[in-house]
């Protein structure tokens, strides 16, 4: 009976922390709007425990922090960055040595879905050229310390998509002809100048939207 309940809860856990994230994600629940376990379990129809797991993961991811969701500091963003440069930096080199042909093909897929997909397609080919690249370093802490940050890193990602950050696509074209010359420092370069240029263009958005 106890496997079925498992069974049975799993799914529920899912699916809360699917739609509680998706919510933060998109906005539908802002930045530091306080989370209150019992109303969120009665306005999405979950019990209490599946929310309380489901808040559990969103708390490890950054999502939610002090019982509030997220509002990223420029020191948060600066922070994240520094850690995606030196990390992603690392893997594009890796990617250079030892990168699969059919990867490389993905990659390509992606560049191209990011010059002409729609907005949600451009995000989806974005994250999963920098996953392609991150998987190519071997090294699983390094995939899990950036698996962890995923959520966090998607806010940011949007921010650089909706506003049409110059060049991003061409800099991702860059990396990847690196990578396919099998040309690790020109590789880790190139992407540590894209991340820093996502940075740049980040801390300029948030600090226009301040000044608002």
């Amino acid at each position: 009976m106890s496997r079925n309940n498992k069974k049975k809860s799993r799914p529920a856990y899912h699916q809360a922390y699917e739609v509680i994230r998706d919510r933060i994600l998109n906005g539908d629940i802002p930045g530091g709007t306080k989370i209150v376990e019992e109303k969120l379990a009665a306005d999405l129809g979950y019990s209490r425990t599946p929310i309380r797991e489901s808040l559990r993961q969103l708390g490890y991811e950054g999502l939610i922090v002090n019982k509030k969701v997220v509002q990223p500091t420029e020191k948060d963003l600066r922070n994240l960055f520094q850690v995606r440069i030196l990390l992603e930096g690392f893997s594009a080199q890796s990617a250079a040595t030892y990168l699969p042909e059919e990867d490389l093909t993905t990659l390509s897929e992606c560049i191209n879905i990011g010059r002409e997909g729609t907005i949600d397609e451009i995000m989806e080919a974005n994250e999963r050229f920098h996953e392609i690249i991150v998987q190519a370093s071997g090294n699983s802490i390094m995939i899990d310390t950036i698996d962890r940050m995923k959520s966090i890193i998607y806010l940011f990602r949007k921010t650089v998509v909706l506003h049409n950050r110059p060049r991003l696509n061409d800099e991702h074209e860059e990396i990847y002809e690196a990578i396919k010359a099998r040309d690790g420092q020109a590789a880790e370069l190139l992407m540590k100048n894209h991340l820093q240029a996502d940075l740049d263009f980040c801390l300029h958005i948030l600090s226009s939207s301040s000044h608002k």
